[in-house]
């Protein structure tokens, strides 16, 4: 034992004592002694984290190459066998940092404390790599990549972050780190307050996360942000909605559990897309068939068979019933909207775009101020948005055309046009 501290007293005071048989002065002589040892470590502190780096990176890299698994990728790509490699070198310095300062105790002091430190830092760079690889390599599982898997990366980093800067300090200070941590329970209420959206947040990302209520890649409408459009982040405190204008709204994850907003996963999921659209008819233009409008409209080949059938029931019903047919408006009648609306069903059963597994209905709506609506509801089999729109207007193309030929008009509030005198 004698003989190792006699060892180690030889090893830190060799440049020390030959300077001062080469006739320097002691004071000097503990500076150059320091100096020189100093530079050699850092040398042999470069030299060995290199040459430990680049042993685990060929390791890690021959691993990736041969591993089925692409986790062993992702950590070479996010740095992890580079970050591990400053371990041995660090530990290396922390031994030999007494024999550097040996004559000199407030310098070893303070370089062990930042050394201290910067093993705090490296430990947090560790920690996010690992973290880092783990979110990508979660990421590319199918049951997991729309999930706001990055929300629970930024909270345990943040807590990383938070233990991190407290254990630096109370290293930089001397304090005990548990008696720091019972002095800063005070100021909890103050740290509360500043990290309040992240607390939010992190509330609101797992409510999101557990009722499912957002993913990444769904379709939502925000009105309260201007949102419209896919989301492609999720993170603790904000969502990313890419607009159909290709512009970014920014919402903040909070907002998806206190605010009321649409999300359209449940069309895109489904078997068709809802056509919901209306046309207002003006009701003075509704009448009853005469039996010569009804042969005329028997040439709608759509209408012809289901006339036909309800001419016979309409004239049996009123003959066996002795119906004073002199006024259209005693028994049964046929009525030019209720034939119009029996045309639209017929034309939208047998349109080629309509799923005809889902509700297929034109059904006649409360009239209004601007006129009767006649309600087309039925689901596209096309969801693409611009298939859906061009499905719609060639349906409601043909349907506004068709009108006059009930003897139907449109309602159209008054323009210019309607006032002016034709001579």
């Amino acid at each position: 034992m004698i003989q190792e501290s006699t060892d180690a007293f030889e090893l830190k005071s060799f440049i020390f004592n030959k300077l001062i048989l080469n006739g320097f002065t002691e004071n000097t002589a503990k500076y150059l002694n320091m100096v020189v040892l100093l530079l050699a470590l850092i040398i042999v502190v470069f030299i060995v984290d290199f040459i430990i780096r680049k042993i685990l990176l060929q390791m890690f890299t021959k691993f990736a190459q041969v591993s089925k698994s692409n986790f062993d990728d992702l950590l070479v790509k996010n740095k992890v066998p580079r970050n591990v490699a400053h371990i041995i070198p660090l530990l290396l310095a922390l031994e030999f940092i007494p024999d550097v300062f040996y004559h000199f105790d407030s310098f070893e002091i303070i370089v062990e404390k930042g050394l201290q430190v910067f093993a705090i830092v490296l430990t947090l760079w560790i920690v996010r790599s690992l973290l880092h690889t783990l979110k990508d390599f979660l990421k590319t599982l199918p049951r997991l990549k729309d999930k706001p898997v990055e929300s629970y990366i930024q909270v345990f980093m943040i807590f990383a972050w938070v233990a991190g800067i407290m254990s630096a300090i109370a290293v930089i200070t001397g304090i005990p780190f548990l008696k720091f941590l019972t002095g800063l329970g005070a100021a909890s209420a103050v740290i509360i307050l500043v990290f309040r959206d992240t607390i939010l947040g992190f509330v609101a990302s797992i409510q999101v996360s557990i009722n499912d209520m957002v993913r990444i890649g769904d379709w939502v409408t925000f009105e309260k942000f201007g949102a419209d459009g896919d989301v492609t982040e999720i993170t603790l405190a904000t969502v990313k909605v890419q607009n159909f204008d290709k512009t970014i709204t920014t919402i903040p994850t909070y907002a998806l559990i206190s605010e009321s907003f649409k999300n359209w996963r449940g069309m895109t999921s489904s078997d068709g897309r809802r056509i919901k659209r209306s046309v207002s008819i003006k009701m003075d233009s509704v009448k009853y068939l005469t039996n010569d409008d009804i042969e005329t409209l028997k040439g709608i080949h759509l209408i012809k068979a289901y006339l036909n059938k309800r001419q016979s029931d309409i004239e049996t019903y009123n003959s066996s019933n002795n119906i004073d047919k002199s006024l259209p408006l005693n028994g049964r009648n046929l009525t030019n909207i209720g034939v119009f609306r029996k045309y639209v069903q017929e034309f939208i059963e047998q349109h080629s775009a309509i799923n005809k597994d889902m509700t297929v209905m034109v059904r006649q709506l409360a009239p209004t101020s601007q006129g009767l609506p006649i309600e087309i509801y039925a689901f596209s089999s096309d969801k693409q948005w611009a298939n859906y729109e061009y499905i719609i207007a060639d349906i409601f193309d043909h349907v506004i055309a068709a009108i006059p030929y009930f003897n139907l008009e449109i309602f159209e509030l008054p323009s210019s046009s309607s006032f002016t005198l034709h001579q």
